[in-house]
Order: structure tokens, then C-alpha cells, then sequence
């Protein structure tokens, strides 16, 4: 499988006319999840998950200051702090590295938001080989899968059981719902024609 992530600047999928792909960089006090829509909708098509789920995502994991300096000094203040623009937990990154033979390590979550995007994607994906196709109705499957990422598989099995959330799943479901059309719309204009002048 082709990583998407792996350069900060890349050809383009196969079959898609050629040009570069580009991520940007991380800025001192500047992050904002839709400068990553391209990275997403490459990720998310090579991975076949939602676009939309993992811009959502994105933008729920948005609450911190995403820059490899920030990440480094949080993580020496907080040993176990998740890293990257999709904050993974480094167990759950490990077992990422090994499904999908990801030649970059934990730490490079940090500095490379493209292989973050892409991490989080693949997570998504195996989340949704784990989710029943039968559950409770009053969550669509993109709002398990991302209370799968926020509080892991064993409960996104269970919400989807019908087990209630607790406090902290609540916030994150409630966040996911209020970001969803700010997620479709940085996607929207990642899909708009560019200005070449």
C-alpha cells in the first residue's frame, strides 16, 4: 500500500494527472486542520475511509497548539501525551506500525503532520473493520468510529451495544457533531479550483 505521508513533498497519486503535493508546515501559534484538507482527502482515499470522518477528527483533536517545539516541551512536562496533529497515543501508533509496516516512528507524528493524517487514517480504517454493522441508531458509524479514536475499540464496541458514554465521550461526540460542517467545508475548498496567477 502507498504511504501518502511519506515526504513533505511528493508526486501526486498515480492517475491523477502528475503535480506536487505539498504539506504545510507547522507554524509557532498558527494551526488550523483545514490547511491539511489535501493531506486528508490523499490519506482518506488511499485508506478508504470517510474524508469527512477524518477531517472531523482533525478538527476535534484541534484543542492543543500542534508544533513540533510545543510537542517536544509537552512531552517532557507529560511523558505519555499523544503527539502529532491527529494526537495518537504512542500503544496505539505501535500497533498501527506493525499492521501497516510504517517505516516512521512515534516521534515523527510530531514533525510530519502528513504521516499523522495518515495514522489516523489507518486507525479509522481498523476501527471500522471493528465496528458491528448492526448498532444503536442514535449514532451514525462515523460518530462510533470517532468515539472509537477518542476512547478506543473495547468501548466503541460497547457504545455501539448501547453502553452510554461517560463524561469525557460525551464532550468529544458533542465536539465531533459541532465540527462536522467546519470539516466539510475546509474539504469543499481544498476541492476548488486554485488561481494559478
Amino acid at each position: 500500500m502507498g504511504d501518502p505521508s511519506t515526504a513533505v513533498s511528493r508526486p501526486g497519486p498515480e492517475g491523477s494527472g502528475g503535480g506536487e503535493a505539498r504539506t504545510p508546515p507547522l507554524r509557532p501559534g498558527r494551526y488550523d486542520p483545514a490547511d491539511y484538507a489535501g493531506c486528508v482527502a490523499r490519506s482518506a482515499e488511499v485508506t478508504g475511509v470517510s474524508p469527512l470522518l477524518v477531517m472531523t477528527v482533525l478538527h476535534n483533536e484541534a484543542y492543543k497548539p500542534h508544533h513540533p517545539l510545543l510537542e517536544r516541551l509537552w512531552q517532557w512536562w507529560k511523558p505519555g501525551a499523544s503527539f502529532g496533529v491527529a494526537n495518537m497515543h504512542r500503544a496505539t501508533f505501535e500497533q498501527i506500525r506493525r499492521t501497516y509496516g510504517l517505516e516512521k516512528g512515534w516521534h515523527d507524528l510530531r514533525d510530519d503532520p502528513a504521516f499523522a493524517i495518515h495514522a489516523a487514517a489507518l486507525y479509522l480504517k481498523d476501527l471500522d473493520k471493528a465496528l458491528p454493522e448492526r448498532h444503536q441508531r442514535r449514532y451514525t458509524r462515523d460518530e462510533l468510529l470517532a468515539l472509537g479514536y477518542n476512547a478506543g475499540e473495547r468501548n466503541m464496541r460497547a457504545f455501539a451495544r448501547g453502553v452510554p458514554p461517560g463524561p469525557m465521550a460525551r464532550s468529544y461526540l458533542r465536539r465531533f457533531r459541532e465540527h462536522t460542517s467546519q470539516a466539510a467545508e475546509a474539504l469543499a475548498k481544498d476541492g476548488e479550483p486554485r488561481d494559478s496567477s
